[in-house]
This record gives structure tokens, C-alpha cells and sequence, in this order.
């Protein structure tokens, strides 16, 4: 089977002044939750530790998982069939009851694969088979965020995708259902 190579990587891109932004409302809202959680802490130290939590969630965190999850995407290999192949890849999340799995969706000339990654409490591999998809059409996440795909089979059965680029990766699926 010939290795295809990743052409995303998994990541969101902020500018300055949104990571500015970002940490600057993360550390109010932390800093405001340890205030009002009756810590006998000063205000001096519950502002620092704001500041911190800030810098660590929009600065560190991010930098580490994508070394962590980076690394795995490029190893994740589905399961095909014989004569299958892999036509399109890119880095995604599949929701499996509340934990949104990340991994990798593969689109192949028979079907869509999810394969999740190791970091991953639900692993394993999703085959939705073109034959059996209803609808393909575009969901928010957590009713906020436009990054979402979700697949309705005939069977009524519902695959939520968390997605880069959705506009184009929902092309992609449409492309291949209609071949």
C-alpha cells in the first residue's frame, strides 16, 4: 500500500493580537472564578495565576498537543480493502458520544475512514460505505463553532465530523458520491 503524505497540519492559527485577546479573556474569566470561588487567596496572587493559566492555555498547551498529536497523525494507516484505495486524507475529529476522537479521515473509492489516533480514550476505525450515505451537509459545533460535517446514512445513522477547511472537505465527500 503506498503511504500518502499529510498535507494539513493539525492546527488553528491566531495572530498576535487574538492570542493577545485570547489569553487576556481566559485570565479575566479564571481569575474571576477563582475570586468569586472564596479562595483566601489575595487578589494579587488569584491575577498571576489568571495570567498564567492565560499564557499556558494559548501558548503552551496548543504547542504541545500539536508535537503530541502531530507526530501520531502521520503514522495513523486505515484498514482498506483489496482494491481500495486512498484517494484524500486530512486530520479531523469524529464525535462518539460526547468525546470527539481525533484522528484522520480517509476518502477512498469505496468509502470514508475514520481512523482515531493513540492519545484517544475510544479508538478504532469508522467505515461509512458511499452506498449508504443519505446526506452530507454542514454543523456547528457546540452550536458556535463552523467547523462541523455531518453524514446521515439511509439507515438514519449520524457521524458528526469536526473538521479544517469544512467547505472544501465537504466537496471532497460530494465529489465521490457522485462518481
Amino acid at each position: 500500500m503506498k503511504k500518502i503524505e499529510m498535507k494539513e497540519n493539525f492546527k488553528i492559527k491566531l495572530t498576535c493580537k487574538q492570542s493577545l485577546v485570547a489569553m487576556f479573556v481566559l485570565a479575566f474569566f479564571y481569575s474571576a472564578v477563582l475570586y468569586l470561588a472564596g479562595t483566601n487567596q489575595s487578589v494579587k496572587i488569584i491575577i498571576i495565576q489568571g495570567a498564567l493559566y492565560g499564557v499556558l492555555f494559548i501558548l503552551i498547551f496548543p504547542w504541545t498537543m500539536n508535537k503530541l498529536i502531530g507526530k501520531r497523525l502521520n503514522t495513523i494507516v486505515p484498514k482498506i480493502l483489496s482494491g481500495e484505495q486512498i484517494l484524500e486524507e486530512f486530520s479531523g475529529s469524529l464525535f462518539r458520544g460526547l468525546e470527539a476522537v481525533g484522528g484522520k479521515v480517509f476518502l477512498t473509492n469505496y468509502q470514508i475512514i475514520f481512523q482515531s489516533h493513540s492519545l484517544n480514550i475510544k479508538k478504532g476505525q469508522t467505515n461509512i460505505n458511499y452506498s449508504e450515505i443519505e446526506s452530507v451537509e454542514k454543523r456547528k459545533t457546540m452550536k458556535i463553532v463552523n467547523n462541523g460535517i455531518k453524514i446521515t446514512t439511509k439507515e438514519g445513522e449520524e457521524y458528526c465530523f469536526v473538521v479544517n477547511n469544512r467547505e472544501v472537505q465537504i466537496q471532497k465527500i460530494k465529489d465521490k458520491l457522485t462518481v
